[in-house]
């Protein structure tokens, strides 16, 4: 071992929010549980502070966001959008405690125009396809596939 190296228990302080008292103070390696439950929602940031047995010190911080409250959805305002007038739009919340509703299932929004020009060309290819199927050609026009029973002669 080398002369005048400090040696010290490598540890770990982990700071939430800028909070003076670490809320996780022991030796390395240290496996961590956060309960965000006790956390508001919104943003978050963990500072970890990291000594090694050498006395350096490392540091890292963590930006996160906590969502335990239901999923918020607003229909029909976009952020930072220019409205004026009267604005409608609709608001709707789900979590993952919530029992089952379908009705509830999906956010309501309009049906997006792509979907609408899609769904155009599909129908009008089809119309198309189906008028194709009429204008059999002359040499096929006889076989049982083409051939009308009403036109057939009795045997």
């Amino acid at each position: 071992m080398m002369r005048g190296a400090r040696v010290d228990k490598p540890r770990v302080r982990i700071y939430l929010d800028n909070n003076s008292t670490p809320i996780v103070d022991q030796e390395l390696p240290a496996d961590v549980a956060l309960d965000t439950r006790a956390l508001e929602d919104g943003p978050h940031r963990l500072m970890i502070r990291a000594r090694g047995q050498s006395g350096h010190e490392g540091f890292e911080e963590v930006a996160f966001h906590v969502r335990n409250g239901p999923g918020v959805v607003v229909s029909g305002l976009r952020p930072n959008s220019v409205r004026g007038g009267e604005v409608r739009f609709s608001v709707d919340a789900f979590s993952s405690d919530d029992p089952f509703d379908p009705r509830r299932a999906e956010a309501r929004s309009s049906i997006p125009v792509w979907v609408w020009v899609m769904s155009l060309f599909v129908v009008a290819w089809a119309v198309w396809y189906a008028a194709r199927m009429w204008d059999v050609p002359a040499q096929y026009a006889q076989t049982p596939t083409y051939r009308s029973n009403a036109s057939t002669p009795a045997k």
